[in-house]
């Protein structure tokens, strides 16, 4: 498997929250590199070094940084667009840049090669009952005669590869209803969202921080046919933008979210002001370490938790609303 270099440029202050967000979006081997803990270590050596390299000595004047390996390949691809949006959403609110410059530089591979490579990868595939995830650019057979689910993902990647997107999609199936309104939160692709209307429902609104995966969601709708009346794209974090958080407000039947764990937690109570009594959450992007506590803290915004599937280290849930 072929492997790229991704170097996080931070600050001492960023690197802690920059690491907690790398293990929710499933990077969990990752090098420091931190002036801090090295003039601390030159501070604090008990004189057992003859002799220290003056390369090393001047790591205490580096820049922080964070290194981490990504496959290139459908899934390295899905973690370096989260990568991405997690940086781009740090760094839009960092106005005092207490996290350093916050950049992100690709070794190995140029990052417009990504859009390419990974490419090769995506084949078309089943999902759930229904359900065959299919390229634009690839031609499959059908002859169980399946929804074809047409996806270009883009900058903003959502393939349907990643075990979080299949977990959603896979209980999404199972509890949609005919003519149910939607609400995707974090719609990337917008795979989820599009999925949904393909099965069966009425109306679908998707929201993401990315203006790329906005555009890309709208794109394709068109792709699937779908028209502009029944899909409502927007771009913002409705955490901070009340406007926005006005705008989308309504009663949903189903509420998708497929983000980080984190993101989940901090809207619970926009989750529970936008859905219908009894309407049904579907939450993912969970690595499975953390999935009690989400699932406790959904709960105590009035959920009860119904089912959650597991695979390889990841989680989705479903929670009704009380």
């Amino acid at each position: 498997m072929e492997w790229t270099e991704v170097n996080i440029y931070t600050s001492v202050e960023g690197i802690d929250l920059i690491c907690a967000g790398l293990m929710d979006i499933g990077i969990k081997g990752f090098a420091i590199q931190d002036p801090e803990s090295f003039s601390e270590f030159l501070e604090n050596k008990d004189g057992k070094w003859d002799y220290i390299d003056d390369d090393l000595l001047g790591l205490s004047d580096c820049e922080s940084r964070i290194t981490v390996y990504i496959p290139v390949n459908t899934q390295g691809a899905e973690m370096l667009a989260s990568l991405k949006s997690m940086i781009s959403d740090m760094k839009s609110k960092d106005t005092d840049k207490i996290y350093g410059r916050l950049e992100i530089e690709c070794l190995g591979i140029r990052e417009e090669d990504w859009a390419n490579n990974w490419k090769q990868y995506f084949k078309p595939f089943k999902i759930g009952e229904k359900l065959i995830i299919k390229p634009s650019w690839e031609t499959c057979e059908n002859p169980e005669n399946r929804i074809i689910l047409e996806i270009d993902p883009a900058s903003s990647f959502g393939t349907g590869q990643h075990h979080t997107t299949r977990l959603c999609l896979e209980l999404l199936e199972k509890s949609l209803k005919k003519d149910d309104c939607i609400l995707d939160m974090g719609c990337g692709s917008g795979i989820l969202s599009i999925g949904a209307l393909l099965l069966g429902a009425k109306d679908a609104v998707a929201v993401d921080i990315e203006e790329n995966a906005v555009n890309t969601a709208v794109e394709n709708a068109q792709k699937n046919n779908i028209s502009i009346e029944n899909y409502h794209a927007y771009c913002g974090d409705i955490i901070s933008n009340p406007d926005l958080a006005e705008k989308i407000d309504s009663k949903y039947d189903i509420i998708t979210a497929n983000i980080v764990a984190d993101v989940l937690i901090a809207m619970k109570d926009f989750f529970s002001r936008y859905l219908k009594d009894n309407g049904t959450l579907i939450i993912s992007g969970i690595i499975v370490e953390r999935m009690n506590e989400v699932i406790d803290a959904v709960e105590s915004a009035g959920f009860l938790h119904q089912e959650y599937n597991t695979k390889e280290g990841w989680a989705a849930v479903k929670l009704i609303k009380k």
